[in-house]
Parts: C-alpha cells; structure tokens; sequence
C-alpha cells in the first residue's frame, strides 16, 4: 500500500475515533510492566521514583514527569494503603492545583493521544488514576473545543494537494 493511500486512511481512522468517542484526543493509563501499545500516543511516566527492574533505553517512555507525581512526604505517607485512599486523592489535588508541570501535561494532552503511566501494583488507586480523573474534569468543553473533523479534513486536502 502506498505512502498516501496510508496517511488517508489514517486521517479517517482518526475523524472515525474522534467522532466515536466525542474527543479530540485520547487519555489513558496503563502500568508500566504491561506491554505498550501503538494506540497508546506518548507515553508519560507520571512517577517520582524510576520503577523498580525497568531498563531507561527498553522502558518504551516517552517522557518522564517526575514534578507531576506526589511530593515525597505525601507518598511516604499514603504508602499504597487503602484506608487513606480518600485523603490521598484530597491532598494530591491540592498539590496539583500549584503545579506549574500539570499546564505542560493539558497543553501536551491538547494536541495528541497520551497514556500516563505507573508503576504501583494497585490498578485503582494510585495517582495516575487521580491525575487522569483530574485532567478529565478540568478537559475543554465540547464547544470550546476546535471542530477535530474540520481540521482532518482540512489536513487530508492540503495533503492531497500537495501530492499532485
């Protein structure tokens, strides 16, 4: 299959997502031990400690944001314990709200498919699930948001202009 062929029908996979799930782009989580994904966009280590038995050049991270985790103190204290979910979430949000590296993370986020990524065994409660809950509330609404088939749209002609 040719070169264009491939680039417009990613361009209507892309119109056909976005439409599907009434998004611009996509947000997901996924521990770092699973095994990555080509839906998965960039992906971004949202912990402060690099994760335990994970080579830095086989690790498949894009970037790592070790000012977006919890501070030191508030992890040591939460400790992965349940009991103290609650309070955790309460206090991460407060910490977030005061972090200039979330404004990175919303305009990243703005632009193309990310997938946060953790290393802590608890699927449920751990502060990439915070941090995604977080960025969903505070997302764009859906008329503040650019008209993503528009843009596809408009990609794709200028695409096919340019290739005659």
């Amino acid at each position: 299959m040719s070169r264009y062929v491939q680039k417009i029908i990613g361009s209507l996979f892309k119109l056909c997502l976005f439409y599907r799930y009434g998004e611009i782009v996509l947000l997901g989580i996924k521990r770092i031990y699973d095994k990555a994904s080509i839906t998965d966009g960039k992906r971004i280590l949202v912990d402060r400690l690099w994760p335990r038995g994970v080579r830095r050049s086989t690790s498949n991270i894009d970037i790592w944001l070790k000012d977006i985790a919890p501070s030191e103190e508030l992890r040591k204290w939460f400790n992965h314990e349940p009991k103290r979910w609650e309070e955790f979430k309460r206090r991460y949000i407060k910490e977030l709200h005061n972090n200039s590296a979330l404004k990175n993370l919303r305009e990243r986020i703005a632009v193309e498919d990310v997938t946060l990524v953790y290393a802590s065994k608890d699927n449920r409660r751990n502060n990439a699930v915070v941090l995604a809950s977080l960025l969903k509330k505070t997302a764009p609404k859906k008329d503040e948001k650019k008209n993503i088939s528009k843009i596809v749209a408009d990609d794709l002609e200028k695409e096919l202009q340019a290739s005659y």
